[in-house]
């Protein structure tokens, strides 16, 4: 723990402003990571700032220009390494320079490959103090999204399943609106606000006809809605199709009825067609895909098949698992994972670092997926230790 500003205030408070002060760009940073900045002179706060969207300017310029003259000589938290080249915008280090800080304490070093410790090193070039690490593991929590998309060029997966205690997620009539209670809907309501993307089967089309839209209190982010629907089954007057929200992708294999995909383009839908794996689109070709198209995020509300596609695949980072305090039963009632499942509960899926939490009456089981890919980077970052 670093004392600074005459002992009054450690290091790991100004850092905890920081990493408050960057969730406000929560959902709209991407494909950069959330960052805050708090400059402090004589222990005072004299500036503040975060990176509100790509293409804008980044948390230390937004801090700098708040405290204007006053950042000379003053300390600078960053929960990010400060960028040391030239992208959307020019580089923050030298800006930082420029202005004068003397001391720059950093929560994580920057994985983008075109970063990654040169920031730094620009820093302590210019004779100015760096202290690494405050707080990194929050750091790396907060930009887990970041980390996993810069470091594999893959997205980050969330899976977002709803079950009864004993395992359902619907009736054996298929009904099941709803098996949480609405504040548990709400939390949904704000994950689609904070991913690029949203998935789902065709299944879930054609039982729920879901808008997949973000529906809040404020105003939402709408996801792009991407569709599997191997044979072009998306009726031409679904939602996803009809209400111009959001862009939706639909993805099928080549054997899908060309006047079929047709349709749907005309409609305004954009239809990709995928590579085929076991008789269905290749989910992991489709993932690097789609990461070509600048999603860097990807949250799952598919049925049991996608589940257990997905997780067969080792597509998935983290789950969040509501749990509603009800029993449905019926030998006949879906459960959240479909397919034929392992063969030894030996080689099940295994999660870690799980969180419980009370939503309203239901209970929410966050965890992430071990062995995920970019595990080495997350540790490297402080997220796993």
């Amino acid at each position: 723990m670093t004392l600074s500003c005459g002992g009054y205030i450690v290091d790991e408070q100004y850092m905890k402003q920081a990493l408050s002060i960057a969730q406000y760009g929560m959902g709209r940073t991407s494909p950069n990571p959330m960052v805050g900045a708090v400059i402090v002179l004589d222990g005072r706060v004299v500036g503040q700032g975060w990176h509100r969207q790509a293409g804008t300017p980044h948390a230390e310029i937004n801090a700098l220009q708040q405290a204007g003259d006053l950042a000379k000589g003053a300390t600078m938290y960053v929960t990010l390494e400060p960028c040391s080249h030239y992208g959307r915008t020019p580089p923050c280090a030298d800006a930082v320079i420029a202005a004068g800080v003397k001391k720059v304490v950093v929560a994580m070093n920057d994985p983008n490959p075109l970063v990654a410790g040169q920031g730094i090193k620009k820093l302590r070039a210019a004779n100015i103090q760096v202290v690494e690490g405050v707080l990194a593991t929050d750091a790396a929590t907060l930009n887990e999204i970041f980390i996993k998309h810069i470091s594999t060029q893959m997205p980050f997966v969330l899976l977002k399943s709803a079950m009864s205690l004993d395992g359902k997620i619907a009736a054996h009539t298929g009904h099941s609106q709803w098996i949480t209670g609405p504040e548990s809907r709400e939390r949904v309501q704000k994950f689609r606000d904070c991913y690029d993307a949203i998935l789902v089967g065709i299944g879930t089309v054609l039982a729920d006809n879901p808008s997949l839209t973000t529906r809040l209190p404020y105003k939402g982010k709408n996801p792009i809605r991407i569709i599997i629907d191997s044979q072009a089954r998306t009726p031409l007057d679904a939602h996803v199709v009809t209400d111009c929200l959001a862009p939706t992708i639909i993805v099928v294999t080549p054997s899908a009825p060309q006047d079929r995909i047709e349709a749907l383009k005309t409609c305004g839908a954009e239809v990709l067609i995928a590579e085929v794996k076991d008789g269905g689109v290749d989910l992991r070709l489709l993932f690097k895909v789609l990461t070509g198209q600048g999603i860097t995020s990807i949250l799952i509300e598919g049925g049991g098949s996608i589940n257990a596609s997905v997780l067969k695949e080792n597509l998935v980072d983290k789950i969040h698992w509501f749990v509603a305090p009800k029993i449905i039963g019926g030998v006949g009632a879906l459960g959240p994972v479909g397919g034929q499942g392992v063969t030894d509960v030996n080689h099940a899926y295994l999660f870690e670092d799980m969180n419980i939490e009370l939503i309203g009456q239901d209970i929410l089981i966050s965890a992430y997926m071990r062995n995920r890919e970019g595990r080495d980077v997350y540790r490297t970052c402080g997220r796993i230790r």
